[in-house]
């Protein structure tokens, strides 16, 4: 019989009196000293972030937290007035909307600047790879990830103070700059206003950070489970999800019902 893999974990462990994450004591070194920003970046690297890298990671958190009513918002608050005794489900419920669509789309991102970039020098001019990258996603008839928002315009604000962020704090390298130029290359091309989205900038920065690219999504994930909770919270003490389900069952229904009445 082959032998079994050893069970082991890296990232925490505990004794009657001690809890350890990543070489850290919870208790000593981390509970009152880092942020919920510093401790989510810990979890994700292995190690506490530089000061910089503290600041930007955590920008780049609060952008995700919160965009208004929403699908995945729309879903946490509908589930919670299915099963108000398990705000965790409602949560699950809107978190598991977060696909290429919403917030999702910060991977996608990533991984376009990711493959244009991992083969080419640095010295490699950035305003042809843009422009493979806008034929392609013309060609295919897909939307280019990172660039267009359908209110957010002529600028995603988001965006735009990412970028100054990223700038001011020394991350505005190769992936920022690409996704910049990707922008001028696409509006051109379309002849319309395309705008950096936050979720493009926070492509680029996750780039700029390093960050595996499996983790960028996580990155939205944790920092949409804090807007997701204040949802609910709000959907407990002023409902509106009910208001939505019965007015587009009345609204969506109204065909139906006359056709059926028409027939008899």
């Amino acid at each position: 019989m082959a032998k079994r893999k050893q069970l082991r974990s890296s990232i925490a462990w505990s004794t009657a009196d001690q809890i350890g994450v990543y070489g850290y004591d919870l208790c000593q070194d981390l509970i009152g000293k880092v942020t919920l920003g510093n401790m989510a970046f810990l979890e994700i690297t292995g190690r506490l972030p530089q000061p910089n890298e503290s600041k930007m990671f955590e920008a780049i958190a609060v952008t995700l937290v919160e965009h208004g009513i929403n699908p995945s918002s729309l879903a946490a608050r509908l589930t919670y007035d299915g099963a108000p005794e398990a705000l965790q489900a409602a949560v699950a419920a809107g978190l598991l909307g977060l696909g290429n669509v919403f917030v999702g789309s910060t991977e996608t991102a990533a991984k376009m600047l990711w493959s244009a970039l991992q083969d080419q020098p640095e010295t490699a001019p950035l305003e042809p790879i843009a422009q493979r990258i806008v034929q392609h996603y013309m060609e295919s008839k897909t939307i280019i990830p990172g660039i267009g928002h359908p209110k957010h315009k002529p600028l995603d604000p988001r965006a735009v103070r990412l970028m100054a962020l990223a700038r001011e704090y020394g991350y505005a390298g190769r992936y920022v700059q690409l996704m910049e130029m990707i922008t001028l290359v696409g509006e051109k091309a379309y002849n319309r206003p395309l705008p950096m989205n936050a979720t493009g900038a926070i492509g680029c920065i996750c780039c700029e950070l390093g960050f595996p690219m499996s983790v960028v999504r996580g990155v939205g994930v944790m920092a949409r489970a804090v807007g997701l909770v204040g949802h609910i919270l709000e959907e407990s003490r002023s409902p509106l999800g009910f208001e939505i389900y019965q007015r587009t069952e009345d609204e969506a229904a109204t065909d139906i019902v006359g056709k059926l009445r028409s027939d008899r």
